[in-house]
Parts: structure tokens; C-alpha cells; sequence
């Protein structure tokens, strides 16, 4: 699921942005040194914008898999390959929240 931290929109092309605010210590130093930004802007892709509403939850991995092969069709394929990297992507940056229930 999407975590409750995260604020993300989507633009009039269905194009998912998350708002990743740069918190702690290193990250306060790097804005103040090097004037990075507080909160960083993540575009997702085509699929990606797709994928990340459908994270509620109640929906599994199967579950949205289904989702993204009817809509996308062919396109999605190697469909199960590629969401699990996409989630292994998110995982890695702490973008998911996993519902082990």
C-alpha cells in the first residue's frame, strides 16, 4: 500500500508525482551547502502513474497484476517480472508499505 507520509499527484496525463520531503541531518547539511531541495518531485512512468493509485491496500500484487494486463494488455509483458522489480524499486526507497494480513 502507499504510505500515509507521501504526498503524490497526478497532472492532467495521468503522470503520478511523489513529493519525497529530504528529512535528517546528511539531508539538512546537502540543503544547506549545496542548496538541494527539501522535498523532491518523483515522476513516475506510464505504468508506474497507473500502478500507484491501485496501491489501497486491499488489493494484492495478483490482484493488480490482473488490473495492468487488461488495460495495458501486451504492453505490460514480462507483466509479473516487471512489478515485482517496480515494487522491489519502491521497496528499496521505503515508497510501499507492505499489508501482510
Amino acid at each position: 500500500m502507499r504510505p500515509e507520509h507521501i504526498a503524490w499527484s497526478k497532472d492532467e496525463d495521468g503522470i503520478v508525482t511523489l513529493d519525497i520531503e529530504n528529512k535528517g541531518f546528511f539531508n539538512r547539511m546537502a540543503q544547506f551547502l549545496f542548496k538541494k531541495p527539501k522535498v523532491s518531485h518523483i515522476h513516475l512512468d506510464k505504468m508506474g502513474s497507473f500502478i500507484w493509485p491501485l496501491m489501497d491496500g486491499e488489493k494484492d500484487i495478483v490482484k493488480i497484476g490482473e488490473i495492468v494486463k487488461e488495460h495495458f494488455g501486451e504492453e505490460a509483458e514480462p507483466l509479473y517480472e516487471r512489478l515485482a522489480t517496480f515494487f522491489k524499486i519502491l521497496d528499496s526507497y521505503s515508497f510501499v508499505k507492505w499489508n501482510n494480513e
